[in-house]
């Protein structure tokens, strides 16, 4: 295996690199792209990654002796620096570079306007088109509180599609459709339009047009009172209460009625945490924070840069790709201090925007003590990360160095790789592979097999057969990428990384000396000389190395101690592989077992079984397909899917008990 790389063998000859600003990027010897970066001058940037190593941040002495060449392009001004540093970052996804990437664990108030009935419903996870988010919130039931509060005002739908129409077929409404905090459109108490129009005066509350909201509730319960209708001025007099309610819980602290950003990082040398308070109309609406691993020496400004640069241009695409009309840049975006080139960074914002974006340090008032507390949020942030992580990066650093002296590698295994086989009594056999790089687990390049030749030679010929599918794959992609140039390690397809361009440095196997000589022997075969295998025995936690050759018997095994770093990485990654390979096993035999419902049906085959499951997704919704809706699946005429509609009509009768006539 290579040792660590010397940067000095790469570096460009002096006085090629120009003195402009531009854009580079460092790559390994796969010429797979590790790190991004901009400067206003390349040749002072560059130059001082070659200086002496012992001087470098830790993080980017890592990096430069990881990359095995660099390489720039040269803009006109900070602006398309910025714009084409964004772009690089994210189509290569460099694993030196910080994603400031959305995050998924805050739970937002999510709005299906995609739907003919949009229903109102806590939210984790991706955004989808159609669908409007109001958001962060730090906690779900803050969510469910403040919606509790506005159904009284707003009576959307907020159940399940199943529920939905559950309460259709039995024509009647759920408990909150009895109490008024549903206006039932399930029942058609209210039509499509109608329950629309409550949704969208339910968003534009949340959006912040308050006053307007509540201005007219105190219209009308003063032309309810004149007209002697007392019932109803005290329904919106509640309504009201429900209101001011909801709004206090979302404190006003910027007295002008602002929209702005509010920006605060807590960082030491290796570490940064950043917390951003979403200010609308003058009131916080919603919370968010990270914490980074810093790649560089960075202050407070570059932290800035850093972080405005990816974050709103992130957010930016995420609405482009759902809803499509809200803007995500604000009026004011207020940071601790000001980036190196402010007045570029101010020009792509507002680019973004389609208006004028302020950037600029609060001094005094309440914006100053709104960011006094965004700062005194952040600090509290990065203490609870180094409560709960203290260290972690040694930790993880130790792992790999450990890793490195008790299995005698070159050099520290910056990527594993784990193959897990899964089954159930030998039926249902699937393999998983899963990456960890620098001792986090990089689940964007997790792959899943299902086993071929050897699914019913066991536990030995299945780990051979997945560790030959992936290196075939590594070295027919290696040979395509060489032939492709420096852009050779990108599918040519979908313009990402290929699934199989990159070795590991050590192979884990589950399971003991057998296992680890089968993958060894395999990657002998396929000429594989640079990559160290082990298994890893689950019942004593025995690292075993593989033997010479498949009919010798395998060393004696490398007893980790039970304390240590090393072992404790190893056992992640078995366990992530394990948990990935049962996931994917389960699904295939929950499929198997739906298609089984499907036997006797005159007619229908495994292929047309496989066919109706892949296109309905499940035998649930099969069932409340119409005749029609089965025809359409490819291969299916309208006499067998009325084969198929009878048979499982008739099942579902028979389950609940009816008699057949």
């Amino acid at each position: 295996m290579d040792g660590v790389a010397d940067p000095s063998t790469y570096r460009p000859a002096p006085g090629t690199i120009p003195d402009s600003p531009g854009v580079y990027k460092f790559r390994d010897a796969g010429g797979r792209v590790i790190y991004v970066g901009k400067a206003k001058s390349l040749r002072s940037r560059l130059n001082s990654y070659f200086a002496d190593l012992a001087g470098l941040h830790p993080r980017t002495r890592q990096m430069v002796t990881t990359a095995a060449s660099v390489e720039w392009t040269v803009v006109g001004t900070e602006v398309e620096a910025l714009q084409l540093e964004y772009s690089w970052i994210k189509e290569f996804d460099p694993r030196f570079n910080v994603r400031y990437r959305d995050d998924k664990s805050y739970p937002v108030l999510a709005v299906t306007l995609n739907e003919e009935y949009p229903r109102l419903h806590v939210y984790r996870g991706p955004r989808k088109k159609g669908v409007r988010y109001f958001g962060p919130y730090a906690h779900a039931w803050a969510i469910r509180e403040t919606l509790d509060l506005l159904l009284r005002v707003f009576p959307a739908r907020t159940c399940s599609a199943g529920v939905f129409r559950r309460h259709a077929q039995i024509g009647r409404p759920c408990l909150l459709g009895y109490i008024d905090k549903c206006s039932a459109p399930c029942v058609g108490r209210v039509s499509a339009d109608e329950h629309r129009a409550i949704v969208e005066e339910f968003c534009d509350f949340l959006s912040g047009r308050t006053d307007l909201m509540i201005r007219r509730l105190e219209k009308e319960m003063a032309e309810a009172s004149d007209a002697l209708e007392f019932e109803r001025a005290a329904r919106l007099r509640d309504d009201l209460g429900a209101l001011r309610r909801a709004m206090e819980k979302q404190a006003v602290v910027l007295g002008d009625g602002t929209d702005a950003d509010v920006i605060a990082f807590a960082h030491d040398e290796l570490e940064a945490a950043v917390q951003v308070f979403h200010v609308r109309g003058g009131r916080v609406r919603g919370q968010r924070g990270w914490v980074i691993d810093k790649v560089d020496e960075m202050g407070v400004p570059d932290l800035v840069e850093q972080f405005l640069s990816q974050f709103y241009a992130e957010q930016t695409e995420l609405v482009a790709e759902s809803s499509g009309d809200a803007v995500v840049v604000p009026r004011e975006v207020l940071v601790p201090e000001l980036p190196a080139d402010a007045e570029a960074m101010e020009a792509w914002l507002s680019e973004l925007r389609g208006s004028k974006v302020r950037l600029r340090v609060p001094q005094r008032g309440d914006k100053r003590a709104l960011a006094d507390t965004v700062a005194r949020n952040a600090v509290e942030a990065f203490t609870q990360h180094k409560l709960r992580r203290a260290g972690d990066l040694t930790a993880r650093s130790a792992a790999l160095s450990e890793l490195q002296d008790y299995l005698g590698l070159d050099s520290a295994p910056l990527r594993i790789e784990c193959v897990d086989i899964s089954h159930l009594a030998g039926t249902d056999v699937v393999a998983s592979l899963v990456v960890f790089e620098d001792g986090l687990p990089r689940k964007s390049e997790y792959r899943r097999f299902a086993l071929r030749e050897a699914a019913d030679e066991g536990d030995v010929a299945a780990i051979a057969e997945v560790v030959r599918r992936r290196f075939a794959r590594y070295l027919k992609e290696t040979s395509e990428a060489a032939a492709s140039g420096p852009e050779g390690a990108l599918d040519p397809e979908t313009g990402r990384p290929r699934k199989f361009a990159y070795p590991p440095n050590l192979l884990v196997v589950d399971g003991a000396g057998a296992q680890a000589t089968a993958a060894a022997d395999v990657l002998a075969e396929l000429g594989v000389t640079d990559v160290a295998v082990v298994g890893l025995a689950k019942r004593l936690e025995e690292v075993w190395l593989p033997a010479d050759s498949a009919a010798s018997e395998a060393a004696e095994p490398v007893i980790l101690p039970r304390n240590s770093e090393a072992l404790y990485l190893l056992q992640r990654v078995r366990d992530e592989a394990h948990r990935f390979a049962i996931t994917y096993q389960r699904q295939k035999r929950s499929k198997r077992v739906q298609a089984s419902a499907l036997d006797g049906i005159p007619g229908l085959g495994q292929a047309r079984k496989t066919a109706l499951i892949k296109h309905f997704g499940s035998v649930k919704k099969l069932r409340q397909a119409t005749v029609s809706e089965i025809a359409q699946v490819p291969g299916f005429g309208t006499r067998t899917a009325e084969a198929v509609h009878a048979a499982l009509a008739g099942e579902r009768t028979d389950s609940r008990g009816e008699s057949q006539t």
